[in-house]
């Protein structure tokens, strides 16, 4: 099992140098979890880039080919995220870790299950890291 970061799905999408790897990592896991609040805000992420809703095609059809689960985000997860802002969020710690990315974390640590994401953040906290990097 794997929880995937909007930053990852943005990477994939946008085809930027760790695409292949995130999605071989994906096809290779035998569930995939986002957070619905990841699902939002990499939507959001897509339209702002290219100005309309058209790059939602392509993340949905990504989210049905690689069977991805959306999970709601529910108290526990809520109280989850609350803590780790306050331990990792921005302005408070390195990690720098901003409201969807609590999100992500949150569902990883409910499912005790490694993160896939892209970039430097979620490697400052105590999470899983879901792919070969430095932690």
């Amino acid at each position: 099992m794997i929880v995937i970061d909007t930053s990852a799905l943005v990477a994939i999408l946008r085809r930027e140098n760790e695409a292949d790897e995130f999605l071989r990592l994906i096809a290779e896991a035998d569930r995939c979890l986002l957070s619905a609040v990841s699902l939002l805000e990499t939507s959001m992420v897509l339209a702002g880039r290219t100005g309309n809703e058209a790059a939602w095609n392509d993340l949905d059809d990504l989210i049905e080919v690689a069977s991805i689960e959306i999970i709601a985000h529910d108290t526990e997860q809520t109280q989850i995220a609350r803590a780790a802002f306050l331990r990792f969020g921005k302005g408070r710690h390195p990690a720098c870790l901003n409201f969807g990315d609590c999100a992500s974390y949150a569902l990883a640590c409910v499912h005790d299950a490694p993160l896939l994401f892209k970039g430097d953040d979620f490697p400052q906290t105590d999470i899983t890291v879901g792919w070969p990097t430095k932690k």
